[in-house]
């Protein structure tokens, strides 16, 4: 979010910038002009900067389907599984790929700005780091430290940071900014004070927490609690209220954030059975792993407070995955490798997994001829429907997409609701059939509106709460020349001599000094 603000900030200057993230490890993914797939994130970035997004915003793209395997995306395209053990063997190969990508877009922009991942200092990666300090040193980067307040010990995060890289690395970090800070930003200046008297270097500025920023989640872990946006009150006289089952493997959630967007539609993501017995509208959201999530919702009762759900003639919807569950039938030899498995059964198709994935964007019509825009990502297609099955929506040339059975609705569409006329027409539809009649859908919602003020906001609070002279400074000149080195007690310590074992006094080493700040020094205690 912070790269998506200063991609704004820098688009409003009249900077050419583009952003870029060497490695990305989500399932919310979005489709590139150029065919391929990236993180969602980027997707976001590439907007904030006035384009459209390209795969080489992103070249490595980590999918996880397990706790323990991902499907590994290059350039857009899928090309195997990996387990996280042996991700190491094939690094070499998309350094390669990544230092090239990058080459290119920072010969063909002004200003790129790179996202890192995770954290600089998980020190039990960093010899084969693609993305944070391995990309860093390799092309020559001027690097800022954010901290995240919200998750607390920011100082001792920010400072460990620093002290667990080595030299090298150490001289491209350039300074700090903390984000989501709620409160009196006075009361942390003797803080910002004492990390840059321990460190050196400056912190560039405190973000404060904003409730308006809750759109494009990288990942489901990104919604701050179980209501997803700020409801705003209905324009008639009852709310419509849905449940998102929040999958272990839930891909693209963000699908959700457009129904979340309409005035008095409440969005909860939950795991509860419970939670679905007194709700308007049920969602299963896409997976990354349909068969395994759908064991899931079996074990965990999900399925059958669903099944009873849709029985009481109340609406369901089915996203990608979650439309694949509501069939009859799965035949998977490609994700989970287990053949043919029993769906849901609420939708008369059966799903074959395919090899290769497809992807694509694409236009129709829906619910009533309203014109539709989405994005494909899947290995699973409809290998059989029943004769005279109607479509959710119609292609250009007559092909049908998705299938409507009463009250069930199923699509392999991501990104079809932020298209505001058929958003409104499905929630009206929604509505009917769970006996909503007071709901009114708002004839004004855009989603479009609503990300771009998003993007505005995150470049206002860059702008107001940054030091974005010292930040322009870095993009013209790189990291300042001789930065101090951070040298932690015990790295420099010298072994305490044999003696020490008899009981004589080992003798105390000098307090390390952080080597060029001779006015900084660290306690050895």
């Amino acid at each position: 979010m912070l790269t998506a603000g200063i991609c704004r900030w820098l688009r409003r200057r009249g900077v050419d910038v583009a952003p870029f993230k060497a490695q990305n490890m989500s399932n919310n993914s979005a489709i590139a002009v150029d065919g391929g797939e990236i993180g969602r994130a980027q997707a976001l970035q590439a907007y904030a900067c006035g384009l459209e997004p390209s795969v080489k915003f992103n070249p490595v793209l980590l999918k996880p389907g397990s706790d323990r395997t991902s499907q590994v995306v290059v350039l857009g395209q899928a090309t195997g599984h990996i387990g996280a053990r042996n991700y190491h063997e094939i690094k070499d190969r998309l350094r390669g790929t990544v230092l090239e990508t990058l080459r290119e877009l920072r010969a063909r922009h002004e200003v790129v700005i790179c996202e890192g991942a995770g954290s600089p200092a998980e020190i039990n990666l960093r010899a084969g780091d693609l993305a944070n300090m391995g990309l860093a040193r390799a092309a020559d980067l001027p690097v800022i430290v954010v901290g995240d307040i919200d998750r607390g010990g920011v100082f001792a995060a920010l400072y460990g940071t620093l002290a667990l890289l080595d030299a090298d690395d150490q001289a491209l970090i350039s300074g700090f900014v903390i984000n989501k800070f709620r409160g009196d930003s006075g009361l942390l200046q003797p803080g910002l004070d004492s990390l840059t008297e321990l460190t050196g270097r400056p912190t560039f500025g405190v973000i404060p927490w904003s409730t308006e920023l809750w759109l494009d989640g990288e990942d489901s872990l990104a919604y701050d609690g179980r209501v997803l946006g700020r409801p705003a009150p209905p324009r008639g006289g009852q709310w419509l209220r849905v449940a998102v089952v929040r999958l272990p493997r839930v891909s693209n959630a963000t699908d959700a954030e457009a129904l979340a967007a309409e005035p008095g539609v409440q969005v909860r993501l939950t795991v509860e059975p419970a939670d679905l017995a007194d709700v308007d509208l049920v969602v299963l959201p896409g997976s990354k792993s349909t068969v395994d999530d759908l064991r899931w919702l079996r074990e965990r009762g999900l399925a059958d407070a669903l099944l009873a759900h849709a029985a009481a003639g109340r609406p369901v919807l089915g996203i990608c995955g979650g439309f694949q569950m509501l069939a009859e039938r799965i035949f998977d030899d490609v994700e989970s490798r287990r053949g043919a498995v029993q769906g849901l059964g609420l939708l008369p198709v059966e799903v074959t997994f395919a090899a290769r994935k497809t992807l694509g964007l694409v236009t129709g019509t829906g619910l009533g001829s309203q014109p539709v825009r989405g994005y494909e990502i899947h290995h699973g297609v409809v290998s059989r429907e029943a004769e005279g099955l109607t479509p959710l929506i119609r292609l250009a040339d007559g092909t049908g997409e998705g299938a409507v059975a009463g009250n069930v609705f199923g699509t392999h569409w991501h990104g079809a609701f932020e298209t505001d006329g058929f958003r409104r027409a499905f929630l009206t539809e929604a509505a009917r059939l769970a006996g909503r009649h007071g709901f009114e859908v708002a004839p004004d919602t855009s989603f479009a509106a609503l990300r771009e003020r998003t993007v505005d906001v995150l470049g206002d609070l860059v702008e107001e709460h940054l030091d974005t002279e010292a930040l322009w400074r870095l993009i013209e000149g790189g990291a300042p020349a001789g930065q101090p080195t951070v040298v932690p007690a015990l790295r420099t310590a010298a072994p305490a001599p044999p003696a020490a074992a008899l009981g004589e006094p080992a003798e105390v080493p000098e307090p390390p000094i952080v080597s060029g700040a001779s006015d900084v020094v660290l306690e050895a205690r």
